[in-house]
């Protein structure tokens, strides 16, 4: 008598593959919930908030994707302005149209502008203590610990980007050698390792393309 399959584990590889697959991204009901899921996010980024923005969005609440996350802040590098202030919009629009790019930007800076308001009200007496500045400047290699976490944390996205995961990395180590060592200037780094970046995917995308004509 042959042994029927043993619980536990899948019958076929096509239940194999429907239990590896990722979760459907979910997204806001209301204005209110993105209005304090951003609230909430901006809350907890003292020192920076692009490591929470990709906890948040892709982790917790799965409004995105890895991929669509890494996309979301390459656009909002290239604009002008802080790059977490660009992603709430390009969100709340995503969603929302108009009013939900005015709704995130809101939960973005209501409550942090309140409360540097109010630390600027007592910088003259508790910030200017000597133990303060000192607890202040520690939390400088918190900041860069967060950001390196969500570089590493992005890495395996670059597998799906169209150039592929050297290219991405070897684009990666040109634009930490142009901001460490270099020095450059951002605008140059954009404009040339960005350009770099963006002909080299273009060129990958039109042969993806002519590939999978008959």
């Amino acid at each position: 008598m042959s042994a029927g399959p043993s619980s536990g584990t899948p019958s076929s590889p096509e239940g194999a593959a429907a239990q590896a697959a990722p979760l459907p991204l979910s997204q806001p009901e209301s204005l209110s919930q993105l209005f304090w899921a951003f609230t909430w996010l901006a809350l907890q980024g003292f020192g920076g908030v692009l490591a929470v923005a990709q906890r948040e969005l892709v982790e917790r609440l799965n409004w995105m994707s890895r991929e669509e996350f890494v996309e979301t802040l390459a656009v909002a590098q290239v604009l002008p302005g802080p790059n977490i202030v660009n992603i709430s919009l390009m969100i709340g629009d995503r969603f929302f149209g108009l009013r939900g790019a005015l709704v995130a930007l809101a939960g973005m800076m209501l409550f942090p502008a309140v409360i540097v308001l109010i630390l600027a009200a007592l910088s003259t007496t508790w910030l200017a203590s000597p133990r303060m500045t000192g607890a202040l400047r520690g939390m400088g290699a918190v900041s860069a610990g967060l950001i390196l976490a969500t570089g590493f944390k992005l890495l395996p996205s670059l597998k799906k980007n169209p150039i592929g995961l050297a290219p991405g990395l070897a684009l990666a180590a040109l634009v930490f050698g142009a901001t460490v060592w270099l020095k450059l200037p951002l605008f140059w780094i954009v404009l040339s390792v960005g350009g770099l970046g963006m002909t080299l995917a273009l060129i990958a995308l039109k042969r993806s393309r002519a590939g999978v004509r008959p």
